[in-house]
């Protein structure tokens, strides 16, 4: 089953008298849409009965949950001690998100800072063995989603998150189509362009793994150092376009976990991606 769904509570959800995260659940089913990711993007911070209402409502209505892990992730880092930092906040975000009912939780991996490239990839790929190590005492189902950057500076290529989910099987890419657009400054024009990345991670993480990526979509205005802002779909001067992509995924018969990520247009964006696909 492909899921569908929106980042976060968009315009319209406000705009048709909702007020609360746990109302999505119905707002999203009337739609027709699958799926709705929260962001824990400034800090954890969420009472076991509100945990416990969204986890309810979300069940009631058939509306998988994920979790955006908070931004300040960074497994590059030097210190020891901000590491650890990361780590807590993927632990907690995975704690809140099984209280949620959902299994996937999104992180950003890492920033060069003042190391090469290299290195840092290297420290990366270190801390996330730890990290992988560390929430392996967790006794339930998750997947920990490795998102694609759309700045120079940041560390989260294709060819990166890739390598990243090869060192446990906990991990699973979160592709962002507009942030890889964005940090190739409008490379994702055809359906080949799109063709290239799926098969990569096929090539590299097998199809089962592949099939069940995480994705991020959304239009973004982009520079000459990457990502810049969030647009809707009704921007046609910045992509990428989100038609060759779904015919793709309903070719190779992948059953990714989608979410929109427009500005303000999240949920009546997701609906429009819906609709270019046949099984979804």
């Amino acid at each position: 089953m492909i899921r569908i769904g929106p980042s976060g509570n968009s315009d319209s959800f406000y705009a048709s008298g909702y007020k609360h995260t746990f109302q999505e659940a119905a707002y999203l089913a009337g739609l027709g849409l699958n799926a709705f990711e929260y962001s824990f993007g400034r800090g954890v911070f969420m009472s076991d009965e509100t945990a416990e209402k969204i986890r309810s409502e979300f069940a009631k209505y058939g509306i998988a949950v994920s979790v955006h892990a908070p931004y300040y992730t960074n497994f590059a880092n030097p210190d020891p001690g901000m590491v650890e930092k990361s780590i807590g906040y993927i632990e907690r975000s995975l704690l809140a998100c099984n209280k949620m009912g959902g299994e996937r939780v999104v992180f950003h991996p890492a920033a060069c800072g003042k190391a090469t490239r290299a290195e840092a990839v290297a420290v990366a790929k270190r801390n996330l063995a730890l990290l992988a190590e560390r929430c392996s005492v967790f006794d339930f189902d998750f997947k920990l989603c490795a998102e694609t950057m759309g700045k120079l500076n940041q560390i989260g290529t294709v060819e990166e998150v890739v390598d990243f989910c090869t060192i446990d099987r906990m991990f699973y890419p979160c592709f962002d189509f507009g942030h890889i657009n964005s940090y190739m400054r409008g490379g994702l024009k055809t359906k080949d362009d799109y063709r290239r990345i799926l098969d990569y991670a096929i090539d590299r993480l097998g199809f089962e793994k592949a099939s069940q990526m995480h994705v991020h979509f959304s239009k973004i205005q982009y520079g000459d150092k990457g990502e810049i802002r969030h647009l809707t779909f009704a921007d046609e001067k910045y992509g990428p376009e989100y038609g060759p992509l779904a015919e793709l995924f309903d070719e190779y018969g992948m059953s990714p976990y989608i979410v929109c990520e427009s500005s303000g247009t999240m949920s009546d964006d997701a609906l429009i991606m819906k609709n270019m696909h046949k099984n979804a």
